[in-house]
């Protein structure tokens, strides 16, 4: 029966089981992965993205990257790390696996997109280039959620509405 909902807690253990990040790579690493899916998944609420396409796009886009600094092959490595694993680790059809691979390939190409799907996973990685002390550019946002967000200035009142952070 095809096709099986994704395994996505199996398929982050696997792919952060295969990661050869040195260990102090954290900048591009899982945890910026988690933020990433939790803001495209939150975009996905208002855009009409493929949500699933989106948290794989989070788990992939920078897994295959060699370090934390100039590495132009790094999308390309993960989309093709996406490509190898489909049909064997999780399932998507072709078309959204076109999808994800042109998203991995090209986010970091500093582009913006019409499609929602991409859009919305280029701007749920670039909602969290606070990590390296670069405040999101409206600018840059493919979607009008995230260029609501980027100028309102940060996404926590977004997600916490959303229901998308922990209580405190």
């Amino acid at each position: 029966m095809w096709p099986m909902p994704i395994e996505f807690d199996s398929l982050w253990s696997h792919v952060i089981s295969s990661w050869e990040a040195p260990p102090w790579h954290t900048v591009h690493g899982p945890d910026h992965w988690r933020r990433v899916e939790r803001n495209g998944i939150l975009l996905a609420t208002r855009t009409g993205a493929d949500l699933e396409v989106v948290r794989l796009f989070a788990l992939f886009h920078d897994s295959r990257r060699e370090n934390d600094n100039f590495d132009p092959e790094h999308g390309l490595r993960g989309g093709i790390h996406a490509e190898q694993l489909c049909g064997s680790v999780y399932e998507i059809s072709d078309t959204q696996l076109a999808l994800l691979k042109f998203a991995c390939i090209h986010h970091a190409d500093g582009l913006t997109h019409e499609d929602p799907t991409i859009g919305s996973c280029w701007d749920a990685d670039r909602l969290d280039l606070g990590r390296v002390g670069v405040i999101p550019s409206p600018f840059y946002m493919s979607t009008a959620f995230g260029k609501e967000i980027a100028e309102f200035g940060s996404i926590q009142p977004f997600a916490k509405a959303a229901g998308l952070l922990p209580e405190q």
